[in-house]
């Protein structure tokens, strides 16, 4: 079965789903109030220098400042220097581009070092030399493409370096040429508007999540584009015509009554998205967690028994794992370091093919990955580049009552923790009485469970401690008030 994208566009946010052999791989979801920052052009203005990280902050009109480190400042001539200060000075004005968006507490990572991307090519002003995507392996078709771009460089007299995209693979001379052109054009309307432009201001900004996603995201197995708005495919078939051609008959109007990503049970793999565990068909399951320095995918049998021995059970629920761990990454865009826990295998076999079915699987990933051999503990330890939130970011924030640390105080717990500060405030302040206010769960428990040690609370005291119902309060929350 041919690959579909489907995009389902309403006011508010645009969402895109990859669908691979009838299935969701992948989701992005932009949303009107929060666009991605990625590819914009800025000329921001450094606002702190800091020698020890050899980096510096930048203000390019955001929230928070962004960071730049000295390994991405583009140095002219021959010296190179890793000396923050001989690079930037408070106050100076760059030219910077978001490579990663704001994630979490941090701000925007930057770079001078700034790449112009087409359907085909990526231009690089900065740079001298022309490259070809790693993803197109065929040393012939890379000959090929690097001797177009050579040729086709030296008659535009372009200055900067050029690098095939994977979607160039098969793209002939003149669709090449004419890429080039629309880059070369792009780019001096860049440096016009940035010699105009003031400190602090947007220069360039990329294009919306559908027409990137013509661009970026289909290749010559995507057989269809199916977007549900009628104004965003009138936008995307006129982008289509004039940039890919090629692409522009595959880009289909969905006018169905039956919401767009109900087509493939899109909701329901974003609702199992946002889960800890991940069931696999073999009767075993995955549990993820993620955390700001890192995720972890713990891979358990469950209730999967081998036909022969223990041996191939496990061996055979590793291997499924490996296969929806890579889905689950792209599914949930999962970045920085991850750690797989993999059930232990003896044989060393097993532990190759579980390594190579996890890199096959990850061959298919837009985002780059480095995966590391099994280690002694049986933990594979990958990388998975990260330059936007992942969806639990996207549509999820931290729970109030627990702080997104996963539990709370139990009911038990914080009855005793008033009680210490029933004796507290007893001893510190001469008051009538005392009110608690609490949650119904531990008013509750105050009135049965704990009513004795309550009432010897009061008697030692030699205050009435009166309780009240606070339906808002989580069951960790309580105030003792004095009356």
């Amino acid at each position: 079965m041919s690959d579909e994208i489907l995009i389902n566009v309403t006011p508010p946010e645009t969402r895109v789903a990859v669908i691979e052999n009838g299935v969701a791989q992948e989701l992005i979801i932009e949303r009107s109030s929060r666009r991605g920052l990625v590819g914009n052009v800025y000329k921001g203005r450094v606002c702190r220098v800091l020698p020890g990280m050899q980096a510096a902050f930048v203000d390019i009109g955001l929230e928070r400042a962004a960071f730049l480190h000295a390994s991405d400042i583009v140095q002219e001539g021959e010296s190179r220097t890793d000396d923050i200060n001989a690079l930037l000075r408070e106050g100076d004005d760059v030219v910077v581009q978001v490579v990663k968006d704001p994630l979490g507490s941090k701000g925007a990572r930057l770079t001078t070092s700034l790449s112009i991307p087409s359907r085909f090519l990526v231009y690089m002003p900065a740079m001298r030399n022309v490259g070809v995507s790693q993803k197109i392996e065929d040393e012939g078709e890379r000959a090929r493409l690097r001797e177009i771009l050579i040729r086709a460089a030296g008659d535009a007299g372009v200055q900067g370096g050029l690098i095939a995209r994977t979607a160039a693979e098969g793209a002939d001379e003149f669709a090449l040429r004419a890429d080039l052109t629309f880059l070369l054009r792009l780019w001096e309307s860049i440096r016009e508007r940035t010699a105009a432009a003031g400190a602090r201001e947007l220069v360039h900004e990329d294009l919306p999540l559908a027409l990137r996603t013509l661009r970026d995201l289909v290749g010559q197995s995507v057989e269809k584009v199916r977007i549900d708005s009628r104004s965003t495919w009138e936008r995307a078939s006129a982008f289509a015509g004039m940039f890919t051609p090629d692409l522009a008959p595959r880009v289909e109007y969905y006018p169905g009554e039956r919401p767009i990503f109900d087509l493939y049970g899109v909701e329901e793999e974003i609702r199992r998205a946002l889960e800890r565990k991940v069931e696999l068909k073999s009767g075993g399951h995955l549990v993820i967690d993620q955390t700001e320095a890192m995720t972890t995918i713990d891979v358990n049998t469950g209730a999967f028994v081998g036909h022969r021995n223990l041996e191939e059970t496990i061996f055979k629920t590793n291997l499924e794992a490996a296969q929806t761990i890579c889905r689950q990454l792209r599914l949930r865009n999962l970045g920085g370091i991850i750690i797989i826990d993999f059930i232990d295998m003896t044989d060393e076999d097993h532990k190759r093919q579980v390594l190579r079915a996890l890199e096959k699987c990850l061959a298919r990933d837009h985002a780059k990955t480095h995966i590391s051999e099994v280690s002694s503990l049986g933990l594979v330890e990958m990388t998975r580049k990260r330059t936007r939130e992942s969806l639990e970011h996207v549509l999820c924030e931290s729970c109030p009552c627990c702080g997104g640390r996963g539990n709370i105080k139990t009911a038990e717990t914080t009855c005793y923790d008033i009680f210490r500060e029933i004796l507290r405030e007893a001893r510190q302040f001469d008051v009538q009485q005392l009110l608690v206010l609490a949650s119904t769960e531990v008013i509750e428990r105050l009135l049965d469970e704990e009513s004795q040690n309550l009432a010897e609370l009061e008697q030692f005291i030699g205050k009435p401690v009166r309780l009240q119902v606070e339906s808002t309060y989580a069951q960790n929350q309580y105030d003792v008030v004095l009356i």
